[in-house]
């Protein structure tokens, strides 16, 4: 059964995993005239810091992803100053505590940033969770823990694999915002990710917001292959 909920993003969130800022402007040309909601990580963050945020988010919808873990005084301050950033959606790592993550909202008071945790990330498996985590439930009671402790919180949702979002929903609620990396058209190469699901799949588990780097941004047509996972996740 298909989950019912008040929101949906349509849009597939486009990973703008490039290494320069010239290929991201390259590659948002091509879409000229529409509004994409993109994610820009680290690899960019890093190197041209907050402008290319500020440049990117004044013609698109931005999931700034930092995944921000740190003693709760820091990663407020820290979010106060992505607050001024006006992107959509950023994030912290669940692991860093309740109390971390009410710091995080606190530092995003006054802005319309909706604030989400990473839980497990979709490249760590069960085995590569048990040995280097030394966490020895199950990867889902893991992630669904986690879910539990964000929506403890007040955060609007998790970062999950869209393998995991139907049963976060049932732990948390319906209106809980499960974001999937981890998104591969069928046929598509896997990568790095290991717990992969097609865009259609992940619609029918219950995503909320579905992100695609490399079968967009690396193929022959990016509009084309944007277009096509945009359906094929709103069939």
């Amino acid at each position: 059964m298909e989950y019912r909920r008040n929101f949906v993003e349509t849009r597939p969130v486009i990973a703008l995993d490039f290494s320069s800022d010239k290929e991201v402007y390259d590659f948002l040309e091509k879409f000229k005239g529409q509004r994409l909601f993109v994610k820009i990580g680290m690899e960019l963050f890093y190197k041209y810091g907050p402008e290319i945020v500020k440049q990117v988010a004044e013609n698109h919808d931005v999931f700034l992803d930092l995944k921000l873990h740190d003693i709760p005084n820091t990663v407020e301050r820290a979010m106060a100053n992505i607050a001024e950033l006006n992107v959509a959606l950023t994030n912290v790592h669940a692991a860093g505590g309740v109390e971390m993550m009410e710091a995080a909202l606190r530092g995003l008071e006054g802005s319309n940033t909706k604030l989400i945790a990473v839980t497990q990330l979709t490249s760590t498996s069960e085995e590569q969770m048990h040995e280097f985590q030394n966490i020895q439930t199950s990867l889902l009671d893991s992630v669904i823990h986690y879910a539990k402790c964000t929506e403890k919180a007040g955060l609007a949702g998790v970062v999950c694999s869209a393998k995991e979002a139907r049963a976060i929903k049932d732990a948390t609620s319906e209106d809980f915002i499960c974001l999937t990396p981890g998104i591969r058209p069928a046929g598509a190469e896997v990568g790095d990710q290991k717990r992969v699901v097609t865009p259609a799949d992940a619609r029918k588990i219950g995503s909320d917001y579905i992100v695609v780097g490399r079968p967009i941004t690396q193929a022959e047509n990016p509009v084309e292959a944007y277009e096509n996972i945009m359906e094929q996740y709103n069939s």
